[in-house]
């Protein structure tokens, strides 16, 4: 072989091979079928400029954009046993936990966060569709338990994210006891006196929307997010009638009584900045320093 086989024609191909463009640089829009740049969609927190679109959003994101500069500690979780009934369809629950880490880069489907909204302390408890569709099992009750307890020891408002398709099969009546303990958690801050604000993204539904998701003083919800116990292809079913147009969503809600407000997520941060101050006897804030450096986190609290 010689050198222009060993060496000139690699080259020479190198120079002129085809690049591979990445699959996912561009994101199709669910509401208006328009591509988007992910990082334009990025930067608008997952909504389409094109037509107001929510798409999913990731907690961790999201509080990005929430808290004040940025900044968040992440409150610990205590961990449940890892598969309590040995449960096994087509895969086995520990090998769909692993996927689902794998997949999201969280421990489970909820996170759980102490920062700052507008100079206010707040604890943020957001949940994840992505893993697992949200699903409530022991770990997601553990985590509204600590957000709460966290939320005492601050004296600062409670602040949750529902998306969910309910409760998690794979841990039976376990994943059921969460409703109960996640009622329980929600007294024990109105007990306190101290503020428990829901935001209802798409989707809420199941066992979720029967218990926590429902039980906030001041209960908000993403533009067009499906909210429900039974969703309504199951409720036509049943009844054998057609259901009215946006019946579910969260406009409907609004409308109906069940909601005091519908926000869009690009709002949401100066909607609960007014909000939690209002709720606990705060001045106003002068919303156009909320953006400055971000702050120092409290110390824990003996």
């Amino acid at each position: 072989m010689s050198w222009i086989s060993n060496y000139v024609r690699p080259k020479i191909n190198s120079l002129f091979a085809r690049r591979e463009v990445p699959e996912n640089l561009w994101v199709k829009c669910d509401g208006c079928g328009t591509m988007l740049f992910h990082r334009e969609l990025a930067d608008n927190l997952n909504v389409c400029p094109n037509c107001g679109y929510h798409m999913a959003i990731s907690p961790r994101d999201r509080f990005r954009a929430l808290f004040d500069g940025g900044v968040f500690v992440e409150v610990d979780v205590p961990k449940p046993i890892a598969d309590p009934l040995g449960f096994k369809d087509q895969k086995k629950y520990p090998d769909r936990l692993r996927e689902a880490r794998k997949k999201t880069g969280e421990e489970d489907a909820m996170l759980v966060a102490e920062g700052e909204i507008g100079r206010l302390k707040t604890v943020c408890v957001g949940q994840d569709f992505a893993f697992m569709g949200g699903s409530m099992g022991m770990y997601v009750g553990n985590a509204i338990v600590a957000g709460a307890e966290r939320a005492l020891k601050r004296k600062c408002p409670l602040v949750l994210f529902a998306a969910a398709g309910g409760a998690r099969m794979q841990e039976g009546i376990l994943s059921l006891m969460q409703m109960p303990r996640a009622t329980v958690a929600a007294q024990m801050l109105r007990e306190a006196g101290l503020p428990y604000v829901v935001v209802l993204t798409d989707p809420t539904t199941g066992g979720v929307t029967a218990s926590y998701a429902m039980l906030g003083d001041v209960q908000i919800a993403e533009p067009g997010a499906l909210i429900c116990f039974a969703g309504p292809r199951v409720i036509e079913q049943t009844i054998r009638e057609t259901l009215p147009e946006g019946f579910q969503r969260s406009e409907y809600l609004l409308d109906h009584g069940m909601l005091d407000m519908v926000v869009k997520r690009g709002e949401m941060r100066e909607v609960l900045t007014r909000l939690l101050r209002l709720l606990t006897d705060q001045p106003p804030a002068v919303l156009g320093e909320l953006s400055a450096a971000p702050v120092e986190m409290p110390a824990e609290p003996s």
